[in-house]
Order: structure tokens, then sequence, then C-alpha cells
């Protein structure tokens, strides 16, 4: 059972056993491969969450309506990758047991590999929605099998073939590309297909993974890898409530946050958003859920 952290994500105060989904934090960047400061997103979205509205008009939700517990940041080990991943995955593996959904705040993009490994054990055929500017798909970088350059191969290394599902992607090696043209589906630049891949996905359990760096640096400078040519906020709102709202979801993570690179707090407050949007979206099926059980016990 988790305790409730004293600062938590605006609204998010259910307790363990209330909670539908339960929100974490994974502040490590010891991997990060060009700017580093990824470990403080997760504190920042926390902390900075209070300057916008619990209600979001988009989806005519507010999240004081829901029941989301946030569990606090881990303590990782910076100089121990592996170890690092273990917690991230222990922590995941409490919650999944418990039969809610795990929803972590990064943090570099490794850390979904701690996440995904606890996603996986639980749900054999899980699939994979990842949003993001970089491909991931190295099989090392600079010697390092563990890298955020790294993180969906070894995300492919426990699913295989056919599983995994990218947009937003505008940047990577030429074997990437090529590894991963027979491997996952990669769909370039934007989220065209989108909903034919959601679609396709209805009714399996899916992990969902978005690393904010999938945003145009004109939106979002406040990441470490910064890669012009990204989607718009808006786009993004809309893609992250089309997959929360329409797919079961087992697990999730925003990632790739560094707000020391945004001075005007810009980025931290779209971070805030996309992770209300994804919240409410979530906390939308949880609402039809429950609406299905009680008709179904009154027939």
């Amino acid at each position: 059972m988790l305790s409730r952290n004293v600062e938590v994500f605006m609204a998010c105060e259910s307790s363990f056993e209330e909670a539908d989904t339960v929100l974490f934090g994974a502040p490590f960047d010891s991997t990060t491969s060009f700017r580093p400061g990824t470990r403080f997103g997760s504190a920042a979205i926390r902390r900075e969450s209070y300057g916008l509205e619990c209600y979001s008009p988009y989806q005519d939700r507010d999240l004081t309506d829901g029941s989301v517990m946030d569990s606090g940041d881990l303590e990782l080990s910076f100089g121990n990758t592996e170890r690092a991943l273990k917690s991230i995955e222990e922590r995941a593996e409490i919650i999944l047991k418990a039969g809610k959904r795990p929803f972590m705040l990064g943090g570099e993009h490794l850390v979904t590999l701690g996440a995904f490994r606890a996603a996986a054990r639980k749900y054999p055929d899980i699939q994979i929605i990842h949003f993001d500017a970089h491909a991931d798909l190295r099989d090392e970088y600079l010697d390092a099998e563990l890298s955020h350059a790294c993180v969906l191969r070894r995300c492919w290394d426990i699913i295989g073939d056919g599983k995994i599902y990218q947009y937003g992607i505008r940047s990577g090696d030429r074997e990437e590309f090529r590894w991963g043209a027979h491997h996952v589906f990669t769909h370039k630049f934007d989220f065209e297909g989108l909903e034919e891949t959601v679609r396709k996905l209805k009714g399996k359990p899916v992990y969902f993974t978005v690393d904010l760096d999938v945003l145009d640096p004109s939106v979002f400078p406040g990441t470490g890898t910064p890669e012009p040519g990204g989607v718009s906020f808006d786009e993004l709102r809309r893609a992250v409530t089309l997959v929360c709202s329409k797919l079961q979801i087992v697990g999730c993570d925003v990632n790739e946050l560094s707000p020391h690179y945004d001075a005007s707090g810009i980025s931290t407050a779209a971070a805030c958003k996309i992770v209300r949007e994804m919240l409410l979206a979530l906390q939308g099926q949880e609402d039809k859920a429950r609406v299905a059980l009680a008709a179904s016990k009154s027939a």
C-alpha cells in the first residue's frame, strides 16, 4: 500500500484504496545524451500544476470528480541505471497488482523501460503507443544498451515485432529507421493514421508513452534534445485524448521535461496540461465502466 505524497499534482488527493490511477515520479536523467535536467521534471509538473484549473473545457470534466492518487517521486540511484529501473519496476508492480493504473512522470525516456517491464509481465499481449521526436530504437548508444536513445528497442526485446506504434518521429540514425521498418510501425512527423491504430488496438492492453519533445521546440523549448519540426500543442492534446479515451491503457508516462531550459515556464505549463488531459480522458473511461457495471447489476 502506498501513502499519498505531501505535495500532489492538482486534485490528485485520493487514497491508494480509492484510486483508479496512481501517479509517481521518476526523477532520473543519468543516460541523457545531450542536455541533462529531466530529473527535475516530475517535481516541476507537480508544483506548477496549481497554475492551471482542475476543469477542462475541452472535455467538460474536472479532476476533482476523479480518483487519482499522487504517490510522489521515487528516490532513484543516479550511479546505477539498472537499480533505478528496478525501483521504477517495483513501484509500477505494486500499483498493477492492486488492479490500478500506473502513471509515471519522468525523467528521461529510459524510465519507461522500468514501468513497462512490470506492465508486460501482467499483460503478455501488451502493445505500445509511443509519441516522440526520436525513434529511440538504437541497439546501443555510446556502448550503452540502457540509454534513453535505446528505450523502445529494449521494450521490443520484451514483446517482439508488430506491437510498437510510433508517432511524430523525425529524428534517428539511418540504421534505426532501416531496422524499425521491419519490426515496428513508425509514423513519421505527425499523428496521421493514429485513428486507424486506435481502432486496431481496441480491447487490447496498451502502454502509452509520451516524450514531450514530440512537440515543436517553438512550443516546448524546455527539453534536453529539442528537434525542430514537431507537432503543435493542440495536435498533441487531441492525440493523447483520443488514445486515453478509446483504449485500454494499463500504464502510461509523460517524460523529457527539463524545466530550467525554459525560464518562461511555458514548457512546464504545457506538460501539466497534457497530464491533466490524459488523466481526464482516462477518468472518462472509468466513469463509463462504472455506469455500465451499475446498469448490468440493475438489469
